[in-house]
């Protein structure tokens, strides 16, 4: 089950956000940058009073029509409204009531959404001044202050409130969440009602049927799992940010997310595109295992080189994730199909590796003894020891005596010092660096 979207939205210099980022609990720029698939959009994940939600910040709705941005701006807005279950406008109570609010306030009363007014920049007004804003016919608007924090948490419970389905916070839904992922047509759908054994999901070969991410729980080898279809991802310039689907590809991105391994399909009888390479690189910067397939094999003439020039080609294009595992199919003729699923965990159980500090340590002594520390203006880099924080990805701390001396290169090199040891391959790696402190010296 989905957790439920919560839009945030208003005019331009409300604070809507500095509501996102108190509420995020640290100040997020981008959130998700990958361009060519979406533009810029801010979300965060929400944990409050047991409820776990997905929060959405937009850009400052203004009505200018003639404006490119602010079009831009206003699709956005919508796309987010659109795919919420909750949304929240916010309003400036120093300023009160103004013609750019209550086009705010048009547009969600005719979305018919469930909607709770926050007035902010209540610091040092008189909170009865926040009754003016009942003109918005919008309900009971709510005082608060960003800035100092001061009924935020009203706003918040108010919020949940509306909620009709509690995804709560503290449970764990022990399926392994996979998300199957490609540009439209490469035969997502068609994949996975063969995984399903019937017609689950519309399949068409019009590009762009599936509008949403659908999940479908379904048992294989007596275990349980949850397979998310979702839209293909087109290129830029090949969205409709005013149609469906523009909040397909939301809900798509949203998928690679929430899941706990993604499945990316390429079309085998069309060239790897900038557009693969771009999700792929979101899907690496998430830190999602993954299995790469190419679909529609029985399509491709075939000599003795074609799977070698077919890894060279993904060699080629993705340099950032070079421990990709990939898999051929047709989901057609069913060709390798029981593969699908040993790949899929397989490559989760990589991800889920741990390793003991004793073992992480013998690894990194050799590394240094192989290749010794780098040095810069005469001081050398100094490390201590190195521990596993958490898994899916496998993270690592490594603690030494002056962050600022570890350059790229070497890190790159513990890196890949890591995955000689230990098979990690299908999933990323983070390495976190950690000044040692001076207690433990």
């Amino acid at each position: 089950m989905s957790k439920p979207i919560v839009a945030v939205v208003g005019r331009p210099n409300v604070g809507k956000s500095s509501f996102f980022n108190r509420v995020a609990g640290r100040r997020i720029s981008i959130v998700e940058n990958v361009p060519g698939v979406t533009r810029d959009r801010l979300y965060t994940d929400v944990d409050w009073a047991g409820y776990a939600f997905t929060m959405i910040d937009t850009g400052g709705i203004a009505p200018d029509k003639d404006d490119e941005w602010q079009k831009y701006i206003l699709m956005q807005a919508q796309l987010a409204i659109d795919v919420a279950d909750v949304v929240l406008m916010i309003v400036d109570g120093r300023e009160g009531v103004t013609p750019n609010d209550r086009h705010v306030a048009q547009i969600l009363r005719k979305s018919k959404k469930s909607v709770i007014l926050a007035v902010n920049k209540m610091e040092n007004e008189d909170v009865h001044n926040a009754v003016e804003f009942y003109e918005l016919g919008l309900g009971e608007p709510f005082a608060m202050s960003c800035t100092h924090g001061t009924g935020v948490a009203d706003v918040l419970d108010e919020v949940v409130k509306k909620f009709k389905v509690k995804i709560d916070a503290t449970e764990q839904d022990e399926r392994l969440k996979i998300a199957i992922v490609g540009r439209p047509n490469a035969g997502k759908s068609s994949i996975t009602n063969r995984l399903l054994g019937e017609e689950r999901v519309v399949v068409s070969n019009v590009a762009g049927t599936t509008r949403d991410a659908i999940d479908v729980p379904f048992r294989y080898n007596n275990k349980e799992y949850i397979l998310i279809d979702t839209a293909g991802i087109r290129r830029k310039n090949k969205i409709d940010y005013e149609s469906v689907e523009g909040f397909s590809v939301m809900r798509s991105l949203g998928a690679i997310r929430r899941a706990d391994i993604i499945v990316y399909v390429l079309d085998a009888s069309d060239e790897i595109t900038e557009q693969d390479v771009r999700v792929l690189g979101y899907i690496h910067e998430q830190g999602k295992p993954s299995v790469i397939l190419y679909n529609k094999w029985d399509l491709v003439e075939k000599d003795s080189q074609t799977v070698n020039k077919y890894k060279q080609t993904l060699q080629n294009s993705l340099k950032f994730m070079d421990y990709f595992v990939v898999e051929y199919i047709s989901a057609k003729e069913g060709t390798r199909f029981g593969r699908i699923m040993e790949k899929v965990e397989y490559v989760y159980n990589n991800a889920c590796t741990r390793i003991t500090t004793g073992l992480l340590n013998e690894i990194l002594q050799d590394a240094m003894s192989t290749s010794e520390p780098p040095s810069h203006n005469g001081k050398r880099l100094k490390i201590n020891y190195i521990t596993q924080v958490a898994i899916t990805p496998p993270s690592f701390a490594i603690f030494v005596n002056n962050p600022e001396l570890v350059h790229f290169s070497y890190l790159r090199y513990l890196e890949n010092c890591l995955r000689r040891a230990k098979n990690f391959e299908g999933t990323p790696i983070r390495i976190f660096i950690r000044k040692k402190s001076k207690d433990k010296e």
